[in-house]
């Protein structure tokens, strides 16, 4: 299984069509993500990094860190998204328990990093600014923009996410190509993705909302992205008559509900508003309804799981609840109606970077995999979320 060709090159037909409209007008085709793609991969091969070695990532959004994240894919090497808020500490311990191949920064970081990398002995650091400028645009500049995808199985290590753990040390949760496919089918089956989506894109990439749910869902269906640097009311309200489908999470609803313009004309284009990373209030979701007479699809998800259950695109969207387990995924109830949640399924990754007993301790005897959060199943298998098995603080979507 390759999960680059899964993403983009099946659509070899529509590769003059529109990927990515940048806020700044900028075009980006399905063209130009094969041959960027192939210019970074190529690159990035070309300093003697091998299948597996880990791409540390810690840059502002732009076009240019996605497809640093799809050569990555395509060359069979394992990408560190690192949160852009990482401090010196933070940044320390992701690099030396990595111990990645290269790293990327932001130029304004550049000084930490060279410090960080010369301790943890990362041997390549290059910096990305915001326009897609900065060394590693120089250095690759002149490499190859034809490159053979390596062809990467279901197991084989794709990405490392950090998870943002409320004790002891991050976690790096291993996510497969398996695990990256698998999802993103689901999810365009469930969300009757096409061709012909446009979606605005206003979520941050280093987290697997904006990363994974967005991006790989588009590159799949072959729709196009209405890509925003950081999420701003006015335009997101600018881009809605442009689009089908918005992914955001609860605050993204609460701030357009705030404003006046925000209207059922103003969103008649929209097919779908999905939301997810942290809950979604009730009076939030019936307030939403009333006022746009759309109803809010809201889903669950993990980084070790990816998206974990939806309510239907068809059928009752019940607010409070996050729907059921999607197709393939196999979802229980510690201990009976309320209890931790424990799931299974082609989307569940492979366990935690170097920590092996940790990695046993969080699966049970069966193979399922133990969530830490708290939930609850109705008679017609609703999920709703009701607590953490440990305290946890959400903001803005992310654990903090």
């Amino acid at each position: 299984m390759n999960s680059y060709s899964a993403f983009s090159l099946g659509f070899a037909p529509q590769m003059v069509k529109p990927f990515l409209v940048d806020e700044n007008g900028t075009t980006h085709t399905y063209a130009d993500v094969e041959r960027e793609t192939a210019r970074y991969a190529n690159f990035l091969v070309g300093l003697c990094l091998q299948r597996g070695d880990r791409v540390a990532v810690q840059v502002e959004k732009s076009p240019q860190a996605v497809f640093i994240y799809l050569a990555c894919l395509r060359a069979g090497l394992c990408y560190l998204p690192l949160n852009s808020a990482y401090q010196q500490g933070e940044i320390s311990y992701f690099l030396n328990d990595a111990q990645p191949g290269i790293a990327i920064c932001s130029p304004a970081a550049k000084p930490l990093f060279m410090r960080l990398c010369a301790e943890a002995a990362v041997p390549h650091l290059f910096t990305l600014d915001e326009k897609g400028s900065g060394s590693f645009a120089d250095a690759s500049a002149n490499a190859s923009t034809e490159f053979s995808t390596v062809e990467s199985a279901a197991n084989d290590l794709a990405v490392i996410i950090y998870t943002s753990g409320t004790t002891g040390r991050s976690k790096g949760a291993m996510v497969t190509h398996g695990n990256l496919v698998s999802n993103a089918q689901v999810l365009c089956d469930a969300w009757r993705m096409s061709a012909n989506d446009v979606l605005i894109h206003a979520l941050p990439i280093f987290h697997i909302h904006g990363l994974f749910v967005a991006l790989n869902t588009i590159l799949l269906s072959g729709g196009k992205l209405i890509f925003q640097r950081k999420f701003d009311v006015r335009a997101i309200l600018s881009a809605l008559p442009r689009a089908t489908m918005l992914m955001g999470v609860p605050t993204f609803y609460t701030r357009l509900l705030a404003e006046p313009s925000f209207t059922r004309d103003s969103c008649q284009s929209i097919r779908l508003f999905i939301s997810g990373s942290a809950p979604l209030l009730l009076d939030t979701f019936n307030e939403f309804r009333d006022r746009s007479d759309h109803t809010i699809l809201e889903r669950y998800g993990m980084s070790e799981a990816g998206m974990i259950c939806s309510n239907p695109y068809e059928g009752e969207r019940r607010g409070a609840t996050v729907g059921k387990p999607l197709p393939g995924v196999a979802l229980r109830i510690e201990g009976g109606d309320t209890g931790g949640i424990e799931i299974k399924g082609a989307n569940v990754f492979s366990g935690y970077w170097r920590m092996p007993e940790k990695t046993t301790e969080e699966f049970t005897s069966d193979g399922y995999f133990k969530t830490g959060d708290i939930g609850t199943t109705d008679r017609d298998g609703y999920v709703a979320i009701v607590g953490r098995a440990k305290d946890l603080i959400i903001s803005g979507g992310f654990n903090v």
